[in-house]
């Protein structure tokens, strides 16, 4: 008789909350890659997402176990299947090339 092995998959939780388009709670965030009052952009364990509405703010950012909650009016979510890269180079260097 073959004994069966179990393999045991890192099981990927992310979790999405949108209250009132008021109130956006997040998990399975890994890095915060730019934020804006119009635009915030994250990279989470299923890719990359944009995040776009008015007066946005982060209200938490727990970076350890990757929690965010985000206020403002809340007008669209989106992901994408990549992860979104930083750009380490500043504006003002670009400018100066």
């Amino acid at each position: 008789m073959e004994a069966k092995k179990e393999i045991k998959i890192e099981e990927k939780k992310s979790n999405l909350i949108l209250e009132n388009r008021k109130r956006l709670s997040l998990t399975g965030i890994i890095e915060v890659i730019s934020f804006n009052e119009n635009v915030i952009m994250l990279n989470t364990c299923f890719g990359a997402m944009t995040i776009k509405g008015e007066g946005l703010k982060m209200n938490k950012l727990d970076v350890q176990n990757g929690d965010v909650i985000i206020i403002g009016t809340i007008n669209s979510f989106v992901y994408s299947g990549s992860e979104i890269k930083k750009d380490n180079e500043s504006i003002i260097r670009k400018l100066f090339k």
